[in-house]
This record gives C-alpha cells, sequence and structure tokens, in this order.
C-alpha cells in the first residue's frame, strides 16, 4: 500500500469514528473537573466565579487524530439564583472541524437540607437547577484534502453554521448528585448546508461523594457518565477520585470498549487547581493513546476549605 493510499485509509477511518460516534465525546478531566461543558446547569453552582481551560489530543504523534479544546467560564447572580456561562469548543478528528460557542443561563431551587459533612466538593447542598442555552456551531468537513477521485461523495467540502439550543437539569446535595443533559436538542434543523447529518448527544451522569469521620482528610468520589446518541452504542463511563483535603486528588476510569482513563491532579494557592489526564487507549485502537489537562482558576477563596 503505498503512502497516499495509507493516509486516505487513515483519514476514511478517522470520519467513520467521526460519525458514527459524534465529536462531542467528553474526556474524565472533563466532565469532573468542568462539569458545566456539558451540563449548563452547573453555572453558578461554585462559591465564586470559576474559569477552565483544557486540552486533550495536542500531543498525538498521529496526524488526524482526535484533538480537543474548551474555554468557559460561569458565576452567579441574585443572591445565587440565577447562574450565567459561556463557553467555546474546538474539536477536530481527521478532515473535520467543528467550533462551537454557546452562553447558558440557569434557575436554581434551594432546598433546606441538613449535613455535618466539611464544605468539600463546592456545590451548593440541596439545589435543583434548570438551564437553557444559546450557540452557534461552525461545522467543516474537508473532504476534497483526502484526494478521493472519481466519488461525488467526497467531491466538495462542506461548511454549514448551525444554530444550537440546549437544556441542562442538575440535582445537588451535599452526599450525591445527579444531572440530564443535551448540548443541543434541535440537532443540524436549522443548518445552513443540507447535505450534513449531525446527531445530538443526551448526557446523564451521577455521583457520589463518601466522608467518614474517622478519615476526614479524604473523599473518595465515585461517578457515572451516560452517553446516548441515535445510531451510536451507548457509551458508559465509570470512574473513581480520592481527594485530601482539596490540596491533591488521584483517580482512574473506564469507557466502554474505548479507553481507561488515569489522572493526578494538584490545587495551588488555593484559587488553581491543575489537573492531567491520560487517556489508555484499549481494542488496539489505531489513535493511540491521548494527554489532556484542565486548568482551573476560581476567584474569592477558590477551592480552599474554610
Amino acid at each position: 500500500m503505498t503512502k497516499n493510499k495509507f493516509s486516505a485509509f487513515i483519514a476514511i477511518a478517522l470520519l467513520c469514528i467521526a460519525f458514527s460516534n459524534g465529536q462531542q465525546t467528553p474526556i474524565f478531566t472533563e466532565y469532573n473537573y468542568n462539569p458545566f461543558i456539558i451540563n449548563s446547569a452547573y453555572a453558578g453552582m461554585t462559591k465564586s466565579p470559576e474559569f477552565s481551560i483544557s486540552n486533550s489530543g495536542f500531543f498525538n504523534q498521529f496526524e488526524g487524530s482526535p484533538r480537543s479544546f474548551s474555554l468557559s467560564g460561569h458565576g452567579s447572580l441574585n443572591r445565587k439564583k440565577v447562574g450565567i456561562g459561556a463557553g467555546i469548543l474546538r474539536d477536530e478528528i481527521g478532515v473535520t472541524k467543528s467550533t462551537s460557542f454557546f452562553a447558558a443561563y440557569s434557575y436554581k431551587i434551594f432546598f433546606d437540607f441538613k449535613s455535618n459533612r466539611p464544605y468539600w466538593q463546592l456545590y451548593d447542598a440541596g439545589v435543583l437547577s434548570f438551564s437553557i442555552t444559546a450557540g452557534l456551531q461552525q461545522y467543516q468537513n474537508n473532504l476534497t484534502q483526502l484526494g478521493i477521485i472519481g466519488d461525488p461523495n467526497f467531491s466538495q467540502d462542506i461548511n454549514a453554521s448551525i444554530p444550537t439550543v440546549g437544556i441542562g437539569f442538575l440535582f445537588n446535595h451535599a452526599s450525591f448528585y445527579a444531572g440530564f443533559s443535551s448540548p443541543n436538542v434541535l440537532g443540524d434543523a436549522l443548518a445552513t448546508e443540507d447535505n450534513i447529518e449531525l446527531k445530538s448527544p443526551y448526557y446523564g451522569y451521577l455521583g457520589y461523594r463518601f466522608f467518614n469521620n474517622r478519615f476526614k482528610d479524604l473523599m473518595i468520589k465515585p461517578n457515572a457518565l451516560l452517553k446516548y446518541e441515535n445510531g451510536a452504542p451507548l457509551q458508559v463511563d465509570l470512574n473513581i477520585a480520592i481527594s485530601f483535603r482539596n490540596k491533591f486528588e488521584i483517580g482512574t476510569g473506564y469507557r466502554t470498549s474505548s479507553a481507561i482513563n488515569l489522572l493526578a491532579g494538584i490545587y495551588l494557592f488555593d484559587n488553581v487547581r491543575a489537573i492531567y489526564n491520560y487517556n489508555l487507549a484499549t481494542n488496539d485502537s489505531p489513535l493511540g493513546n491521548t494527554h489532556g489537562f484542565i486548568l482551573s482558576y476560581q476567584f474569592g477563596d477558590g477551592y480552599s476549605i474554610k
């Protein structure tokens, strides 16, 4: 097989992966340490405004492998009853690129639940949050770069703008949380091009925060994420992390038929949190392993425990 044919084969394989699984697959660090990216109902849940930046796959040696980047921020208004935020997401795989921007609004209902545990995970105890987002996705599929001649499906590039509307729900207690969201319930209904087909993913996730008075410096945080997208297999992420007084933490996770995740994080200067993620591919994936990180800054007291 010549080099050009091999490159075309890999590119087509990447396109198949992109179309079958979608490009909005979150990684362990993303939805555990910046839930706002997949569920806008999280807007305003932290004690003070928070900004996060993350990427995954940019250090991969394999050309055309998946890469993602995000920049987001959110905070609260009106005695924390209202949350606002915005985010930018960039995904690349093969010759396909997607850039999305969204703005979010959330409203919260508070419940008076008692809890004798420390204020660890920086969520308000007893909150039901609803949210809506509005945004725009710019979708590019540079099919002509593949150099495939004689096939009309690859004879022209695709460049489309897609208005998006998302929803989110989140219930949080000091001990556990559960949420449901979709970043774009309209799919490609408002796309400027007719020759694209984009499916909208739906996320459901839940987690628990184990705390024991005998080990007051530790908290164990298991959680699960389910992703459903029409035409693709149900994806399940199972993860667990151990935190030491919001100073540092380690974790691991498993994504069905895809990868094992490992992470290590450290909290710096009270206001800064840095998380490194290593994604170990399984099932002889041609895309290999990936590195990623997420860096967050929270104003006020930050991540410190007062």
